[in-house]
């Protein structure tokens, strides 16, 4: 029972991660239709930024201009090179954030070689133990830092004009501008937010207990795209439901291979995949995404 519980709150506080990855999916895709698979060297170009910068300013500092500099990123990427593209067909431009994402891995995984770069944090190796359940420090702050950036994140959709313009834009382009939305500025916002989102995920997808930002951190973006499809990718609420089922998913997974060795291994990483297949299976957009209505 001590194991289950366990796995489960460290399953509760990655999938809190993976649901601020799956995040900047649905942001992205909500305000452009465009499935952005250059989310990956976001999360990379994010945690590089505090890796770098923490023994010279300090931690918190250091996650500031990590979050301000993904940030940048993700506009620059938008400003630069999708808005060139704009009015393309979406397969099109998917095709282009992977060439974006190409590009800047390279660049940064470059940069990194074979080192193992530490953020800095303040938590280290400390757990905490409640009767014979552990945990360690660094889920504890992933899971609320996650729990709070995620409600910020949804008062705004919901209340700001910001939230409205994009929710009008995810609704019909087309209207929206005619009421005088300017899709550019969503549209930038959006890859705004998602690089934002990325380096705070980062951070806590390399402190304890992994050992620190490497060249293969940037994959753990993969594991949150499942979440993003089987939550809904057009949908807020299903990034945070997905993110959740990931998470706990893969820990239970993980933690449980000794007795799954008949399935092969490695189940861990598969389990989020198979989960995303089998409600795909069921509801084809997703648990909470729009059905679309086909006239025949």
């Amino acid at each position: 029972m001590t194991t289950f519980v366990e796995l489960m709150l460290n399953g509760l506080s990655m999938g809190s991660v993976y649901a601020l990855i799956a995040l900047g999916f649905v942001v992205i895709f909500r305000a452009t239709e465009v499935v952005n698979f250059a989310h990956a060297s976001l999360l990379l170009a994010g945690g590089y930024f505090i890796a770098s910068l923490h023994d010279d300013i300090g931690f918190w500092p250091a996650v500031l201009v990590g979050i301000a500099g993904a940030a940048v990123v993700g506009a620059a990427i938008e400003f630069l090179v999708m808005r060139r593209y704009r009015g393309s067909d979406h397969s099109v431009l998917a095709i282009v954030t992977i060439g974006v994402d190409i590009l800047l891995t390279t660049e940064l995984t470059r940069r990194l070689g074979t080192d193992v770069l530490s953020l800095g944090d303040p938590w280290g190796d400390s757990v905490l133990t409640v009767g014979s359940v552990s945990i360690a420090y660094t889920r504890i702050a992933a899971f609320v830092a996650a729990g709070l950036l995620i409600s910020v994140f949804l008062l705004a959709f919901r209340y700001t004009s910001w939230g409205v313009a994009m929710r009008a834009a995810a609704e019909s382009p087309e209207t929206a501008a005619l009421m005088g939305v300017r899709l550019g500025r969503v549209s930038l916002g959006a890859w705004a937010v998602a690089g934002g989102l990325a380096a705070v995920a980062a951070l806590f997808l390399t402190v304890f207990p992994t050992p620190g930002l490497e060249r293969a951190t940037s994959l753990a973006a993969l594991k949150a795209f499942p979440a993003a499809i089987l939550g809904g990718l057009d949908s807020t609420t299903g990034a945070l439901v997905g993110g959740l089922i990931v998470g706990v998913t893969e820990s239970l997974a993980t933690g449980y291979q000794s007795e799954l060795t008949f399935l092969g291994r490695g189940l861990g990483d598969l389990a989020p995949y198979l989960v995303m297949t089998v409600i795909l299976l069921i509801r084809p957009a997703g648990l909470f995404g729009t059905k679309e209505l086909t006239r025949v």
